[in-house]
């Protein structure tokens, strides 16, 4: 018989994972663009995905204990919740391309930290020492981040600096090989090592900010421009692959029993109240005005799968009773609220939109292959943008 268990301990998945991880993280930096007049912008962002994310791990945490036998620890609940408190920047970057004005860019960014984030603090929970206060746990942190922070920003300018100079066409796996070793000796040195990843990617995309006066002799924007292209590329097509990989893994865990339990689902739908709730507490309070559709475009998705099979690679923080349908359906419904937040805020109907294949409900007038209906809703929509306001 197939046993599940056995493919999440193998070390190779555990490689495979922290691959997947770094690709995410530098994709989600390479889309990153600092500017000045998006600072306002840049800080709400990340408040929002900073309590957002604190808010919604301490929510789910009391919830696992609550519901789950055998989950009365606050730490072990806590590992497991916060994975279902991150946004899956995978799935929301190319979702919100419709959405007006700062709107995609709020969430581009929101979901970019939220990512950035929620795995740090995943990685700090995981490696804090078991009985260690909170204040110990939060002085450690303070320290590893200032730390990590000077030898990130150090690495990215010479990192930047030495791959525009390379005239090898084996450029990329190269560059990609050496993140990996600085990962690798960020986790040895007990350093943040995603951020990092972060900071090169922020310094690669944003070599005009980083690298000016007197820096700006450092870099020739002309070379960095095509190593950025084959960059997003590579990060782009990569994270496709292993995300695959992982939701096919994923699917070996779950069993069909679970998604007809009642308790799974209640536990689910518990969890995504509190998900809502605290986002719409935190959007209000930060943002304040015009928070639709963003407040529904939460969806969880491959982060959550990661991270989920690094606890499993950890046995002592297992807890025994925690059904993996959960996770399924948390992730299942939240798509799906985004999706319909999405199709209502651009004018259509989640009916019209699902079965705008079928060629008995189309209206094609004009013979061009589209619905008649749809076609005016979206053009509508375009004209009617407004860039300047929320």
């Amino acid at each position: 018989s197939f046993n599940a268990e056995i493919y999440a301990n193998l070390s190779v998945l555990e490689i495979i994972g922290n691959v997947g991880l770094v690709m995410i993280v530098l994709e989600a930096a390479l889309d990153l663009d600092l500017k000045r007049e998006k600072i306002g912008m840049i800080l709400q962002s990340f408040l929002v995905a900073l309590i957002a994310l604190i808010g919604s791990s301490f929510a789910i945490a009391y919830i696992i204990m609550f519901s789950v036998e055998g989950a009365q620890d606050l730490y072990k609940a806590l590992i497991y919740a916060v994975p279902l408190s991150i946004m899956s920047s995978a799935i929301i970057i190319p979702s919100v391309g419709g959405l007006k004005g700062n709107k995609k860019e709020f969430m581009v960014y929101e979901s970019t930290f939220s990512d950035i984030l929620g795995i740090m603090f995943f990685y700090f929970l995981i490696g804090a020492e078991q009985g260690a206060t909170a204040g110990d746990i939060t002085i450690d942190v303070l320290k590893n981040i200032g730390v990590t922070v000077v030898v990130s920003i150090v690495l990215s300018y010479a990192l930047v600096y030495i791959f525009q100079k390379l005239t090898s066409q084996v450029k990329l796996f190269l560059i990609i090989a050496v993140l990996m070793l600085m990962y690798a000796l960020g986790k040895k040195f007990h350093l943040s090592s995603l951020l990092i990843i972060l900071f090169f990617g922020l310094v690669l995309n944003n070599t005009n900010i980083f690298f000016r006066g007197k820096l700006s002799k450092l870099v020739n924007k002309e070379s960095v421009k095509p190593i950025m292209h084959d960059f997003h590329i590579l990060t782009l097509e990569s994270a496709f692959v292993i995300r695959t990989f992982f939701f096919v893994i994923f699917g070996m865990f779950i069993t069909l029993g679970s998604l007809i339990d009642w308790k799974v689902a209640s536990i689910s739908v518990a969890i995504i109240l509190a998900l809502y709730g605290v986002r719409f507490i935190v959007l209000k309070a930060i943002v304040r005005y015009d928070i639709t559709p963003q407040l529904f475009s939460a969806p969880r998705g491959l982060i959550t799968i990661v991270l989920f099979f690094v606890i499993e690679s950890h046995p002592e923080f297992k807890l025994e009773n925690f059904d993996e349908g959960i996770l399924l359906f948390v992730i299942i419904i939240s798509s799906f609220i985004m999706t319909w937040a999405l199709i209502k805020y651009n004018g259509g109907k989640m009916k019209d939109v699902l079965l705008a294949q079928m060629q008995s409900l189309k209206v094609d007038k004009d013979n061009d292959g589209q619905n008649d209906k749809f076609k005016d809703v979206v053009d509508k929509n375009v004209e009617d943008q407004d860039f300047n306001q929320f």
